[in-house]
């Protein structure tokens, strides 16, 4: 098992992916526009990979449509609403995620969630995930000017938890999670075990370490964490 480069005293974590299993819902919002306008429905797992790219990833593979594009903006509303309608239907944590958090507690460390869903979407499905009253931080895509990414909406959740970056672990399913990560100078994990894209594989990521299920983490901790 590796070991990250410092000391951990908190954790970070993506949510999209990462935390909860939200492809379900996010493709049967985008479905839901394609069967409306006579079109078969995508299959679920050529979808689910892009889940992590939220409306411009879905949106793209379903309408050939990318920001910029004169019909992109209906489509992405069109979407939001439709997702917002049943934001936590089939929506799970991932297996191991529950254990992980309750240890991080039990440790007295922190987590948080950074996450570049915006927070009309993120406030009410954290809160029906049952992480509202848990959470340390919640830091959405419209929190800071920038979303990741860029570093400042991971800085600014250091800040809320009062913890220096190189102390804290960020997890996340995506590369721009690890490059966001390296920019603000704090160890980067990938979830292997979430979406990931459709690019680069996530051991080409250049992350401080992997898991490919989330109770693994706990595995990784063991060896780099302290009380906080």
């Amino acid at each position: 098992m590796p070991k990250l480069p410092h000391p951990i005293r908190a954790v970070l974590f993506d949510l999209d992916g990462t935390l909860a299993d939200t492809a379900p819902d996010l493709v049967a919002a985008i479905n839901k526009m394609r069967l409306a306008r006579a079109m078969p429905a995508l299959p679920y797992e050529s979808l689910r990979l892009l889940a992590s790219h939220g409306a411009r990833g879905l949106v793209g593979a379903a309408f050939d449509r990318q920001p910029g594009d004169d019909e992109y903006e209906p489509l992405k509303q069109e979407f939001l609403a439709n997702y917002a309608d049943a934001l936590c239907v089939d929506t799970r944590l991932f297996d191991g995620i529950p254990t992980v958090l309750e240890a991080l507690e039990q440790r007295g460390m922190p987590w948080g969630i950074v996450t570049n869903k915006i927070t009309w979407l993120t406030t009410p499905l954290v809160r029906q995930l049952g992480l509202s009253e848990k959470a340390a931080c919640v830091v959405c895509g419209d929190t800071t000017p920038h979303s990741k990414p860029h570093p400042a909406p991971l800085l600014y959740a250091a800040e809320q938890i009062g913890i220096l970056p190189e102390h804290i672990a960020y997890v996340g399913d995506d590369l721009r999670d690890v490059q966001a990560g390296k920019a603000a100078g704090m160890p980067t994990v990938a979830a292997a075990y979430g979406y990931c894209g459709d690019g680069l594989s996530p051991v080409e990521w250049q992350a401080d370490a992997l898991v490919k299920a989330a109770v693994n983490l706990m595995d990784l901790l063991d060896t780099t964490s302290v009380s906080a």
